[in-house]
Parts: C-alpha cells; structure tokens; sequence
C-alpha cells in the first residue's frame, strides 16, 4: 500500500518503457530527447542491476521498438498489449506482485493515453510511479503537459530522468557513480 512520497529505492522499482516504438515514435513531440532519455535509463537500469519491462502496443500497426532503445536492454524481451494501460496486462501486474515490486520509473509515449492509464492503475494497486516527464512525450505537447498534470494531482511522481538516476545512487564516490556520470555526460 502506498504510504506517501518515498525516495526510489533500487530493490523495489523497476524500469517500465511503455511503447517507444518504430512508427509511433516520429509523431512524438521532441522524439529525440524522449528516446535519448529512454536509451539513458535503460543503460543505468543495467549498472543499477534493475529490472527492464517494456511494452509494445499493437506491434503489428504501430512497429516494434525502436532499435536503439532495444539494443540497450540485456535481454531485450517486449510484452504486446492491446489495453492503454501496461498493467492491462495480466502479466506485468503479476510481475509487481510475484517480485514485490512496489515502485516503478515509468517512461513512453503517448504521456496522455498510455503513460497516464499506467500510472493511473499503478496508484489504483498501491504502487508507487516515478514518471520521468523528460523521457515521455505526445504528439501534441499541450496533451502531454495535461498528461503529467493528472498523474501529479493522481498521486504519481513527477521527476527528471537524472533526478532518478541521482536519487538512486545515493551517493558519489562508488563505481556506479562513475559509471552513470559517463552516461549523462
């Protein structure tokens, strides 16, 4: 159950990628910096020994997800789904569940339709999402300010992708500091 605003704590997030795919991608607002941002978490996900779940939505009309992105998650394995909401998928929720997953970082697109019904269901079930406002975007930026609007007021976390990364190191000085300062650099 969610108890108020905590820190991200690396034994209990994972990183959610919700639908950063092929032909969805170029009608984005700013897609640079959403996949830029995306591809960043993705490799710190990987120093910080977090999980990575990414979602597809209709992989047949909407493309698969980008390579870049997919190039750096280890394991590359996306999950297809047709409902909005990532946690429309059965499997995903039983993954928080079974994994006592209880906060997420959450970046995609659309930040209006897909972004805000996960998140929206993630505070429904108790869990707590960091959604990353420079890594998820809309085709129309008025949508996607309306986006993190609601999930601010809903009870989502509104951060940037090294407000995250920050927070989850710590501290400077170790290994993983050097690693994720060469990434953000």
């Amino acid at each position: 159950m969610l108890l108020g605003l905590r820190r991200l704590k690396r034994a209990q997030v994972v990183l959610l990628v919700v639908d950063i795919q092929e032909k969805l991608l170029p009608a984005m607002h700013e897609p640079t910096r959403v996949l830029q941002n995306a591809v960043l978490l993705a490799k710190a996900a990987q120093v910080l020994g977090l999980p990575v779940w990414v979602t597809e939505q209709y992989r047949k009309g909407l493309g698969s997800t980008v390579p870049e992105l997919a190039g750096a998650i280890p394991g590359f394995a996306p999950v297809e789904k047709m409902a909005f909401s990532a946690l429309g998928v059965e499997g995903l929720r039983r993954q928080f569940r079974d994994r006592d997953i209880q906060q997420a970082i959450v970046c995609g697109i659309e930040a209006h339709v897909c972004v805000t019904q996960t998140c929206l269901d993630m505070l429904e079930i108790g869990l707590q999402p960091f959604v990353v406002a420079d890594a998820v975007s809309s085709r129309n930026p008025e949508d996607c300010r309306l986006g993190l609007d609601r999930m601010r007021h809903a009870g989502g976390v509104i951060v940037s992708a090294e407000m995250a990364l920050f927070e989850l190191l710590d501290r400077a000085g170790t290994p993983e500091f050097k690693q994720i300062l060469q990434l953000v650099k």
